[in-house]
């Protein structure tokens, strides 16, 4: 029945040698070497907590500096006057409870203001473009300050300046 038994085992021996030496290759190449220049894994961490350990130690004077810098800077705001650090806002503009017969103005005529910020600024009681032309600059702060997502906006797009020229051009 099987006349080349001899053949046949020899072969599947050699397949056999081959599949292992591409498994032992293969996951040699996937995981790398045992170990690297000769150093075992705990070696390599503690090497490596050696040098958290150095640069900590180099770098400690400058915390230290980092702490006396910002307690100096506490002290100073500790002793300075509020108005000196930030404006007043505490200087509330004109707000009304509601918008005059006329109804309100269409506040998104002004650059930087859409929907959603108009729709804050009638909450907060602001209706019409002369309210918002006539802001000082505490006012346009108590307004920041009351407002979302402004961060600065109503100075950096001249709400008050696009208020005014809207006006003058409705005026006209």
């Amino acid at each position: 029945m099987f006349q080349n038994w001899g053949f046949l085992l020899a072969e599947m021996w050699f397949l056999l040698a081959l599949a292992s030496l591409l498994g032992v290759t293969a996951g040699w190449l996937i995981f790398g070497p045992g170990e690297r220049s000769g150093a075992t894994r705990s070696e390599e961490v503690n090497a490596l907590i050696a040098d958290l350990d150095r640069s900590r130690a180099m770098h400690s004077d400058k915390d230290d500096r980092i702490r006396a810098l910002g307690a100096e800077i506490d002290a100073l705001r500790a002793s300075a006057a509020p108005a000196e650090l930030q404006p007043e806002i505490n200087s509330k503009p004109e707000l009304l409870t509601a918008p005059r017969a006329e109804g309100p103005d269409d506040l998104t005529r002004i650059r930087g203001v859409g929907p959603k910020l108009a729709e804050a600024c009638h909450e907060l009681g602001v209706y019409h473009l002369d309210q918002i032309a006539s802001w000082t600059e505490e006012e346009m702060a108590w307004i920041e300050d009351r407002l979302d997502r402004v961060n600065g906006r109503v100075i950096r797009d001249a709400w008050v300046a696009q208020a005014r020229d809207l006006l003058k051009a409705k005026a006209a």
